[in-house]
């Protein structure tokens, strides 16, 4: 099979990685930014309200995750709009894109006993079974989890019995590749079906989502293996694919200009496109951890602000991670 069949296989087959539901943090295989700190969920938030308090969204706005994991990123979400209005947790929906239901138990077990019974969360298996009159979407590392191929010179990967071999690529592979100028890496497969899912279920949407890349391609293989906070390249002669095949996370560095060019075909305008920090920041995160220091220890503020540097410090994810927000109204 080609790359991207072996990789959706890894990931989401029936023994697929993300089917063990494997822990993120510290006792998982990687970090990441909903992980490090509630402040991430918390700045999302806050960008969310102020759009409401400015007449920009509307206070019966949806808020929808995709790709929610165990459910923190929407909870503290969640937590900060009741901080920020309590009146809206009333108003508001709520609702996670999860397709599998080991994943979906696990969700409405976390959120339960966060919130009890004050906070209705629905999970759906797909976009279609929405229908709000607008949705604020969030995701967090969507991107780097959908297949890809890799391309090599003209050549496509084949994987037979563990072991990766070049055969020629199909031209309408060569053809997009020739449009991001591309010669060598990762292309990622089904941003446009996604796009256009997104488009047909929610007419009227903003989609903020984070993820590790630039906005073009390095030409270069960036497809890698995350074990126990651990990174090796695909191709390192280290790597024996049949003992890590959905053992180990398999990810890759997102091209958002192809994501872009995706959204754009299903009728969504680039709002904004910048590194984590950036974004954060204009969420409002520098001014929410001084509120924070006002209200609790010096010892406690440290650790949290040490948790931040995490986000926005540019050698760690600030520059790394990028935001890339799309907007669609019908």
């Amino acid at each position: 099979m080609y790359f991207s069949g072996y990789m959706n296989e890894w990931l989401y087959g029936e023994e697929g990685y993300y089917k063990k539901f494997g822990a993120i943090g510290k006792g998982g295989d990687f970090y990441t930014a909903v992980s490090t700190s509630a402040f991430f969920g918390g700045s999302i938030a806050n960008y969310l309200y102020e759009g409401i308090r400015s007449g920009k969204y509307p206070r019966d706005t949806m808020l929808v995750e995709i790709g929610a994991h165990q459910g923190y990123l929407i909870c503290d979400m969640i937590q900060w709009l009741y901080t920020c209005d309590p009146s809206l947790i009333g108003e508001m929906k709520f609702a996670i894109v999860e397709r599998q239901p080991e994943v979906q138990k696990a969700q409405r077990e976390y959120i339960a006993g966060r919130f009890g019974d004050d906070v209705s969360v629905e999970i759906v298996s797909s976009l279609g079974e929405l229908n709000p009159r607008f949705a604020f979407v969030v995701a967090n590392e969507i991107f780097d989890a959908f297949p890809c191929e890799l391309l090599k010179d003209g050549a496509i990967a084949k994987v037979t019995d563990h072991t990766v071999a070049w055969v020629d690529a199909p031209a309408a592979l060569l053809e997009k590749a020739a449009k991001y100028r591309q010669v060598k890496g990762e292309i990622a497969v089904g941003y446009e079906e996604f796009a256009l899912e997104m488009a047909a279920a929610l007419p009227n949407c903003d989609f903020v989502t984070f993820d590790y890349g630039e906005n073009y391609v390095r030409n270069d293989f960036s497809v890698r293996i995350y074990k126990k906070h651990e990174t090796f390249p695909l191709f390192d002669e280290e790597v024996k694919l049949g003992e890590e095949f959905a053992q180990s996370d398999i990810t890759y560095d997102v091209n958002f200009e192809h994501v872009a060019d995706a959204f754009a075909e299903a009728g969504f305008t680039l709002a904004h496109y910048e590194t984590q920090a950036r974004a954060l920041i204009r969420f409002g995160l520098i001014d929410m951890l001084e509120s924070f220091a006002r209200t609790t220890t010096q010892t406690v503020y440290m650790r949290e602000a040490d948790k931040i540097k995490t986000l926005i410090a540019p050698t760690m994810m600030g520059d790394k991670f990028k935001m890339i927000h799309l907007s669609r109204r019908s």
